[in-house]
């Protein structure tokens, strides 16, 4: 590895403390706003387990590696991980780089907890040693399908680079919208310019184009493009892998950004942890915490319960190989209280993992009154009326 140890918690490293690794992008071309928040996450619940006592009296050092989105620097990562004796391995956003560290988790027998990825096919063959709470792709893009439909679009465009996740999620909206009158055109957002991919949409009779590309470009330029252009007046932009939740996109689009509906992982409204820990997530990022923040705090407090519940943490350092046996035995016995609600983990159709199958799923957007503020345009349960959500 490259990157020098990176540790959170101020644990010692003597053996008294329960290390969990951390797998985060936190350099280019990683997607790092999104690395930023989830590691803010992850270094809060750990704050907060050590506020309540630790693990067995013991605190968590959370040992992070930064993945820069590249599958192979993540899997050195998990082998060195698993040297160092850590208890569980954790995190992670690009589902890419996902798969390859929880294949090797899976062939060292360490835990794996993945918070953010959402490829359905995280591993694979089916295991016992990884968990998921992010919501499969499948599942949301549907989700984001039925969104499409329910407002007026079925002539969908897509703009997507290659990659095995923008394959996945185009072959998800084709699958979905094919049997509902839906049609799906592909436009190769790497080849295209901004320009040529207006012209496509104008020639194809396009009523929404979805962004399955990277930020700031080509997506951007994309956004840019279609909004100076007076034929695409009424075409709907969106962004299913959520590039508008990030304080970000607003700095690079302006007003432009808005009204480009995306998919978020969150309830419509927080209980009192969530309300709590949203509050303290703000302090520590100097913005509005995205989801991703959420789901690297629950991450946390899931691993941090299993090994307090079942006695995981009391051998001593050296001695993890059975415990990590111990821990893969109990996923399906979690019940913990999360930020976004009860998280428990079952066996999903199609999903190798053990999955979070009740994680909240909204499609929302950027008010173009006032950018700081979502809307709520839809929910995985109803066809919601559009409510507003102040995003301060």
């Amino acid at each position: 590895m490259n990157t020098p140890p990176s540790r959170s918690g101020a644990a010692p490293a003597d053996g008294s403390s329960v290390r969990i690794g951390a797998l985060v992008p936190l350099s280019r071309p990683g997607w790092t706003e999104a690395g930023r928040h989830l590691l803010a996450g992850l270094e809060l619940a750990v704050q907060d387990v050590h506020a309540a006592g630790g693990v067995g009296g013991r605190p968590i050092e959370l040992v992070v590696r930064d993945t820069a989105a590249d599958p192979r620097r993540a899997e050195a990562a998990v082998d060195e991980l698993a040297r160092l004796g850590v208890a569980a391995v954790a995190g992670e956003y690009h589902s890419v780089v996902a798969r390859a560290a929880a294949a090797r988790a899976d062939a060292l027998g360490v835990p794996f907890l993945c918070s953010s990825a959402v490829l359905d096919a995280l591993t694979e063959q089916p295991t016992e040693r990884v968990a998921r709470l992010a919501p499969p792709q499948s599942h949301g893009w549907r989700t984001y399908a039925d969104f499409l439909l329910g407002a007026g679009h079925s002539r969908i465009a897509v703009a997507a680079e290659p990659s095995v996740y923008w394959a996945s999620g185009t072959r998800v909206l084709r699958d979905h919208l094919a049997p509902r009158g839906g049609t799906v055109v592909e436009l190769d957002g790497r080849e295209l310019a901004p320009a040529a991919v207006c012209d496509r949409l104008v020639g194809h009779r396009a009523t929404a184009l979805l962004l399955l590309a990277g930020i700031p470009e080509p997506a951007v330029s994309i956004v840019k493009a279609v909004r100076r252009d007076r034929r695409l007046a009424d075409l709907l932009i969106g962004a299913p892998a959520g590039q508008p939740e990030f304080a970000g996109w607003t700095r690079l689009l302006g007003e432009n950004g808005a009204a480009i509906p995306f998919l978020r992982y969150l309830p419509e409204r927080l209980g009192p942890l969530g309300a709590r820990v949203g509050t303290a997530l703000r302090e520590r990022l100097g913005e509005a915490p995205s989801f991703v923040a959420f789901e690297g705090y629950d991450t946390i407090t899931v691993l941090a319960e299993m090994l307090r519940s079942h006695g995981v943490a009391h051998g001593m350092h050296g001695g993890y190989a059975a415990d990590r046996t111990r821990m893969t035995e109990t996923w399906p016995r979690v019940a913990v209280e999360g930020t976004r609600g009860t998280i428990r983990f079952s066996r999903t159709p199609g999903v190798g993992v053990w999955q979070w199958d009740r994680a909240p799923i909204q499609v929302v957007d950027r008010d173009p009154e006032d950018p700081d503020r979502f809307r709520i345009l839809h929910t995985a349960r109803d066809r919601a009326v559009v409510t507003d959500e102040d995003g301060e």
